[in-house]
């Protein structure tokens, strides 16, 4: 019974160091939280009447500044724009339906890419 008794101490002592333990972790990461403010993002999606506009809208720019859009190549061609848009989807998550890609693909090339009006 002593050797019972002995190790009944020894798991308690043991759960009582890791609990502590884990309090203490938890602690000093609410102590290393962070908050941040951005700036207002000064550049917007330019509008168009076509329908991958609104889905860009409401899907693209909830991550990331309209301003991505500016910096792609000019004379990037639909197929660009199609592995872009898939990138998001699979590499970053974007919540992209299948359905809407070839819409804001078609909004993309038509708006940014090699498809636009001149």
């Amino acid at each position: 019974m002593h050797r019972d008794e002995s190790m009944n101490r020894r798991s308690a002592r043991l759960a009582a160091v890791l609990m502590a333990l884990l309090l203490v972790t938890g602690q000093a990461a609410q102590a290393s939280s962070k908050s941040i403010t951005l700036p207002p993002d000064g550049v917007t999606l330019k509008a168009s009447d076509l329908p991958g506009y609104a889905k860009a809208q409401a899907i693209c720019a909830a991550c990331h500044s309209a301003e991505y859009m500016q910096f792609q190549p000019p004379n990037a061609a639909r197929p660009y724009w199609e592995a872009m848009v898939n990138r998001m989807k699979t590499v970053f998550k974007a919540p992209i339906d299948d359905a809407d890609i070839p819409l804001i693909v078609d909004y993309l090339a038509q708006t940014y890419g090699n498809q636009r009006a001149h």
